[in-house]
């Protein structure tokens, strides 16, 4: 993504009191949630109309995305999310959390949706607990998903039942037919400052 400054030729030097936030997404870990509740809440003081969040990542632990998500509701200042590279599993989810008319897709970019990963072991009934809590998060994270895109809440939980749970690739075109993306750029962010006169 691109800043795009325009000043007026009236000025010598401008110096922003808050230089406008954007997130970038590359882990979901506990110190990417760290960073990205720091950059959302930064994002509220400094006057800019919408928080650009650029994913480019192959996903990571749900509980961190969880965190993430809340941030994004929570936000006063509408987000807008843009893949670079790639948006896989929890990086998918994430994208959805967009604003309706800004989830942006690189044209080469890919993104990539899966059932959530258990990382349960040790006795059976721990291994039982933790499956469960798989079974919750994954109805959970795609229920939200679907919501976002305008559809039922089983909507593509029932997708990738039908291909048989394996890994889902998309490119822009089968984004945008689901209604996961809206367009197929890199948007620019553009800085304005002018000097205006007024003789009352």
């Amino acid at each position: 993504m691109n800043i795009i400054r325009h000043y007026s030729s009236l000025l010598k030097e401008v110096e922003l009191v808050n230089e406008p936030i954007i997130a970038r997404v590359n882990k979901f870990d506990e110190p990417t949630a760290k960073a990205f509740a720091s950059a959302i809440a930064k994002a509220q003081n400094t006057g800019q109309t919408i928080i650009p969040v650029i994913i480019d990542s192959y996903g990571g632990q749900v509980y961190s995305l969880m965190s993430m998500i809340s941030n994004i509701k929570h936000s006063k200042v509408p987000v807008a999310t843009i893949i670079q590279g790639k948006a896989m599993s929890c990086g998918a989810i994430l994208f959805s959390f967009g604003a309706e008319g800004h989830r942006y897709m690189d044209p080469d970019s890919t993104l990539m949706i899966h059932d959530v990963s258990s990382m349960g072991w040790g006795k059976v009934e721990e291994i039982k607990a933790s499956a469960e809590e798989t079974d919750r998060l994954n109805q959970k994270i795609y229920t939200m998903m679907a919501e976002n895109c305008g559809h039922h809440s089983d909507y593509f939980l029932d997708i990738v039942h039908d291909k048989g749970h394996s890994d889902w690739f998309l490119e822009y075109d089968e984004c945008l037919k689901h209604n996961l993306a809206n367009h197929s750029y890199v948007p620019d962010f553009s800085i304005s400052v002018n000097v205006s006169f007024n003789f009352q």
